[in-house]
């Protein structure tokens, strides 16, 4: 099951999902280093954290999957969202420096296949960021949180994942180390908690976050693919097809 717009958008907007996002930026904040004039690109639902990483960089979008909807962003300029398949991105090979997926990979149809397009578009010495829910952690075990649906990862199958890949993982961490409750009580512990997990219980953290590099000195010949999809136009009249008669 697939988190869509409407639900992501109410998620964050409660305690429960500011907390959430908080620890999730520390996370990336950790496996994050400075890129000069980069290009970033967020795939899934990214924009609480590209509002936080987005604002020194050249310029940064954000694709939202077509089977999760998308809302304009930023809400204050001109819209930098797009409406993608994650398995073909509207881009040009090597032309972004790195990208974020958050409620991406865990939703995709082939994972394996959404990294090797992030690998084509990405520059020669590009990063991709990916935060995923972790199948030992408790969060993948409750549906009210987005973290709850779609497929979760342990750190092992995500490795061998990106290097399946052709990317070289070069630095972890975690994030939600707090039970998801929705009770104010629990929450008021959540930094004590978020504190004693990161030193105690790691292995069973809500998500793993991972930074991982383009490995380009053993690149695959890649074979073009014809496109799976099939667009139809949302206001394409869909009643039943009529046929003429010939005279006589």
């Amino acid at each position: 099951m697939n988190s869509d717009i409407v639900d992501l958008r109410s998620f964050y907007s409660s305690l429960l999902g500011r907390l959430a996002e908080r620890s999730i930026a520390m996370a990336i904040s950790s496996v994050w280093p400075k890129l000069p004039n980069e290009r970033l690109v967020g795939l899934g639902y990214t924009l609480p954290w590209l509002d936080r990483f987005g604002v020194d960089t050249e310029r940064a979008f954000a694709f939202m999957p077509a089977t999760q909807g998308a809302v304009v962003w930023p809400p204050g300029g001109p819209s930098a969202t797009a409406l993608v398949f994650d398995e073909e991105l509207p881009l040009v090979d090597s032309s972004i420096d790195r990208m974020l997926l958050v409620h991406s990979l865990e939703h995709a149809e082939s994972p394996r296949e959404t990294l090797k397009e992030v690998w084509r578009v990405l520059s020669p010495n590009g990063r991709v960021v990916i935060v995923v829910p972790n199948r030992r952690g408790v969060w993948a075990r409750f549906e009210h949180t987005p973290f709850g649906t779609g497929r979760p990862f342990s750190r092992g199958q995500l490795n061998e994942l990106l290097r399946d890949a052709n990317f070289t993982p070069s630095a972890w961490s975690e994030a939600l180390l707090f039970p998801p409750s929705k009770r104010r009580f629990m929450m008021r512990f959540h930094n004590i908690l978020e504190s004693s997990g990161r030193r105690f219980w790691p292995i069973f953290s809500g998500v793993v976050v991972v930074e991982a590099q383009k490995r380009i000195y053993q690149g695959l010949p890649v074979a073009k693919r014809a496109s799976r999809r099939v667009f139809v136009p949302v206001l394409s009249p869909q009643g039943a097809a009529t046929r003429s008669r010939s005279d006589g």
